[in-house]
């Protein structure tokens, strides 16, 4: 698995704190955030609305599933 550090990253830990779904953890050899799980990401936006140097971006291209009922 390759690790994909979050470009920009200045190590505030603001988006891992953040994060409800523990999605984003710190890389602590080099002190920047990194996308740890990202197939469990909710799209919510706070790690990018807490990242204080506007370095996370989210992707279109995922998409959530819509519930309709819990049934």
């Amino acid at each position: 698995m390759t690790i994909q550090h979050i470009g920009g990253c200045i190590g505030c830990r603001e988006c891992v704190l953040s994060c409800p779904c523990d999605v984003i953890r710190m890389d602590e050899a080099v002190n920047k955030a990194v996308i740890a799980y990202p197939a469990d990401c909710q799209i919510c936006h706070l790690c990018r609305m807490y990242c204080p140097v506007d370095a996370i971006t989210l992707s279109p291209e995922k998409t959530i599933p819509v519930v309709v009922s819990w049934g």
